[in-house]
C-alpha cells in the first residue's frame, strides 16, 4: 500500500468551490479501475493549504467513505506547526487510513534538529504509520539525509517521500535506514530512475490522468523489465513535465478537466485558472501520451 503507484489526489470541487463528492467519486472509481496503489488524500496536491481544518478532515474521510475498502488511502496531515499536525494526525486514528503523509514544515525553515523534534512528537503521538515528505521547492525546507537517517529509527516512521529530484539521495538515505525502510518518489520525472536505484515507487501527479499507465510503469519497474518501463516513460515523460508548466495542481486539474474525471478546473484562490498560454501545452502533452 505504500509502493507502486499512489496517486497524489486532486480535491475536485463545483463552479462554487465546494468540495465536489460526485466528481471524487468518480475519481475513486476511476483508479480502483486502473490499478493504483493506493491515493493520497488532501495532500499538497489536493489544495490541503487552501482547505480550512474541517475541511480537510471531511475530505479524507468522504474519500475512505467512497474508496469503500477498494483501494488504501493515506491522509496528508502536514502542518507548519507541530501541534496541528498532530491534532490532524488523531483526528484519523481508527479511521481506516492505512497512513499519513507528512511534509517538511513550510515557510518557518526550521534547523535539522526542529524537524527531527517535528516529527519525532508527531510519530509519537499515534500509532499510525508515518510518511516523511520532503519537497524543499515547495516548503523552503529541505530534510537531509542524516536526519532522515535519525527519524528512521522510529517505529512508525516507514518512509520517505522524497521530491527533491535528486537522485543521489536515494544511495544517501539508504545508507542510514534499515531495509525496510520505504523511498518513494514525488518528482514524476525522476520516478522510474529512483525505482531502478531501488526505490519502491511514486507518488505522483501524473497518476490523476494517466493512473493506467503509471501503475504499469510501477509494475514494470517491479519486474525489472526497465526497458519496457523507459519506453513507457518517455511516452509520459512530456505530461510529467507539463503538469508543472504553471503551479500544481493548476494544469493537472484542467487535464483531469479534459479527460472528463472531474465536471470542473475550479481552484480556490490564490490559485487560478490555468492560463491561455498553458492549455495548448498541456494538451500537447496529453496527445502524446496517447490520452487525448
Amino acid at each position: 500500500m505504500f509502493t507502486g503507484s499512489i496517486v497524489a489526489l486532486i480535491t475536485p470541487m463545483d463552479d462554487k468551490g465546494n468540495v465536489c463528492r460526485a466528481s471524487l467519486k468518480k475519481l475513486i472509481d476511476y483508479h480502483v479501475a486502473s490499478g493504483t496503489s493506493a491515493m493520497v488524500s488532501v495532500g499538497t496536491t489536493g489544495e490541503s493549504a487552501t482547505l480550512s481544518h474541517d475541511e480537510h478532515g471531511d475530505v479524507v474521510m468522504m474519500t475512505l467513505e467512497l474508496a469503500d475498502g477498494r483501494i488504501p488511502v493515506i491522509a496528508g496531515t502536514g502542518a507548519n506547526a507541530t501541534a496541528e499536525a498532530i491534532s490532524l494526525t488523531r483526528r484519523f486514528e481508527n479511521s481506516g487510513i492505512v497512513g499519513c503523509l507528512t511534509v517538511t514544515p513550510y515557510y518557518n525553515r526550521p534547523t535539522q534538529e526542529g524537524l527531527f523534534q517535528h516529527f519525532s512528537a508527531i510519530a509519537n503521538s499515534t500509532d499510525l504509520p508515518q510518511m516523511l515528505y520532503n519537497v524543499p521547492s515547495r516548503t523552503g525546507c529541505d530534510m537531509l539525509p542524516d536526519t532522515v537517517g535519525r527519524l528512521a529509527k522510529i517505529k512508525n516512521i516507514i518512509g520517505i517521500k522524497e521530491a527533491t529530484g535528486n537522485l543521489s539521495r536515494v544511495s544517501q538515505i539508504q545508507e542510514r535506514v534499515h531495509d525496510d525502510f520505504i523511498i518513494v518518489s514525488g518528482d514524476d520525472a525522476s520516478a522510474l530512475d529512483l525505482m531502478q536505484l531501488g526505490g519502491h515507487g511514486v507518488i505522483s501527479v501524473t497518476a490523476n490522468v494517466a493512473a493506467r499507465e503509471m501503475a504499469a510503469l510501477c509494475t514494470l519497474a517491479r519486474q525489472g523489465n526497465f526497458a519496457e518501463a523507459r519506453r513507457l516513460n518517455q511516452r509520459l515523460m512530456p505530461l510529467h513535465h507539463q503538469l508543472f508548466v504553471e503551479p500544481n495542481p493548476i494544469p493537472v486539474k484542467w487535464a483531469a478537466k479534459q479527460l472528463e474525471l472531474i465536471a470542473t478546473d475550479t481552484l480556490r484562490l490564490p490559485m487560478t485558472p490555468i492560463t491561455d498560454d498553458a492549455r495548448p501545452v498541456v494538451r500537447q502533452a496529453l496527445q502524446h501520451a496517447g490520452l487525448l
